[in-house]
């Protein structure tokens, strides 16, 4: 357990306000420029509040027929109302109403179907109607399946032998097969696996050394080698040394203390970086990382689902 007098303090109530004030400014920069991806910024949003146990400051109706109101007759979700679907809005959508205790209000089939059409023959999936390839729409297909226990709609099989042919020398993962590893793929890749039962096609300890050599002298973890560390790979890093086991093998005081230092102390809110501007999407991976370093009043995050443990519980065990 990290000792939180030691190490610094979390500003809980500042970043709290700090998130509900974002949705607040409908004209400032920072939501203009999300505008089209507001479903993945509420998603982020929400669920550092929830970390924080802060959630019950939201109106949990108003947002959840938001959400619905961004549904396309696919059954896939857009950025936004009226925005075109893709896959990494759908799983921010169902997570959102996840974390409010609403997947039941989805058709389960509608969106199912619309994600499994998006299977290429190769096992691979297409983010959207358009065909991009990637192996984070991999991970979002099969993690959205299976949060609505629909993981038999997709040839499994298929998918887990796509993402297996985007693994490199290195142990790492690319988005393609022969693509760089790099922190963010890793997770996908490692995250399909762990949630489909294939983390054995991992050689978890020659990818535990390449992540953990992403943490640099200031204790802050980057993405790639040569690369300057960034709050957001707290995440991308840890969750998969978490699912590998190989967490012990970094130095998480310094983590912390990194993290720490990219508060903003006096309005709120989590810079990539110490002294950079704070926005929402570095809030919650730097209070996921956190949490994942069981930084003292966090609740605890599952490092596959991207969800409060007690979310996934709820929709797994029924507790």
């Amino acid at each position: 357990m990290i000792s939180a007098e030691r190490m610094g303090e979390l500003e809980v109530e500042k970043h709290a306000n700090y998130i509900l004030s974002v949705e607040k400014k409908k004209d400032s920069f920072e939501s203009v420029v999300m505008e089209h991806l507001r479903i993945n910024g509420a998603y982020w949003g929400l669920t550092t509040l929830d970390l924080l146990g802060k959630i019950d400051a939201v109106n949990s109706e108003e947002v959840v027929s938001w959400v619905m109101k961004c549904q396309h007759e696919s059954g896939g979700f857009g950025g936004n109302i009226g925005h075109d679907p893709h896959l990494l809005y759908t799983l921010s959508a169902i997570q959102i109403l996840a974390l409010f205790d609403k997947i039941n209000i989805l058709d389960a089939e509608k969106v199912s179907y619309y994600i499994a059409s998006l299977q290429n023959e190769d096992g691979s999936f297409s983010g959207d109607m358009w065909g991009e390839v990637d192996t984070r729409f991999s991970y979002i297909a099969i993690c959205s399946l299976a949060l609505l226990h629909g993981l038999e709609k997709i040839d499994v099989e298929k998918a887990v032998k796509y993402i297996v042919s985007c693994k490199n020398l290195d142990g790492g993962f690319g988005c393609t097969p022969g693509a760089e590893s790099h922190a963010g793929q890793i997770f996908c890749c490692v995250g399909a696996l762990a949630i489909t039962g294939f983390l054995d096609l991992v050689d978890k300890d020659l990818l535990g050394w390449w992540l953990c050599e992403r943490q640099v002298k200031s204790g802050g973890l980057n993405g790639r080698p040569e690369k300057l560390p960034d709050v957001c790979y707290s995440w991308w890093v840890l969750s998969s040394l978490i699912m590998i086991d190989r967490v012990h093998w970094i130095d998480k005081e310094k983590l912390v203390k990194y993290i720490l230092d990219c508060q903003d102390k006096e309005k709120g809110g989590i810079s990539d970086r110490p002294d950079d501007a704070v926005d929402v999407y570095h809030t919650y991976f730097g209070v996921a990382g956190l949490a994942h370093l069981e930084y003292p009043g966090l609740k605890a995050i599952d490092p596959a689902y991207a969800l409060p443990v007690d979310v996934v519980d709820r929709i797994f065990l029924g507790r």
